[in-house]
């Protein structure tokens, strides 16, 4: 299936909201550790604010163009 479907879109966006919610879960559980390595979390962190923004570049391309 191409991404550049909308059935591919819908797919892959549910993909990374199910990625997005589980890195939520892990950093959440990392947080409340004592002995949690900074840089891991950090980097969890990162890669949940990539996908947050891959999210969103998806939505925006199953909005329909309005320039009729």
């Amino acid at each position: 299936m191409e991404i550049s479907s909308p059935q591919g879109i819908r797919s892959k966006l549910e993909q990374l909201r199910l990625e997005h919610r589980d890195l939520d879960i892990a950093i959440s559980r990392l947080a409340e550790d004592i002995h949690t390595n900074e840089l891991q979390l950090k980097r969890l962190k990162k890669r949940k604010l990539q996908i947050k923004d891959y999210i969103a570049k998806l939505e925006s391309l199953l909005i329909p163009d309005l320039d009729a």
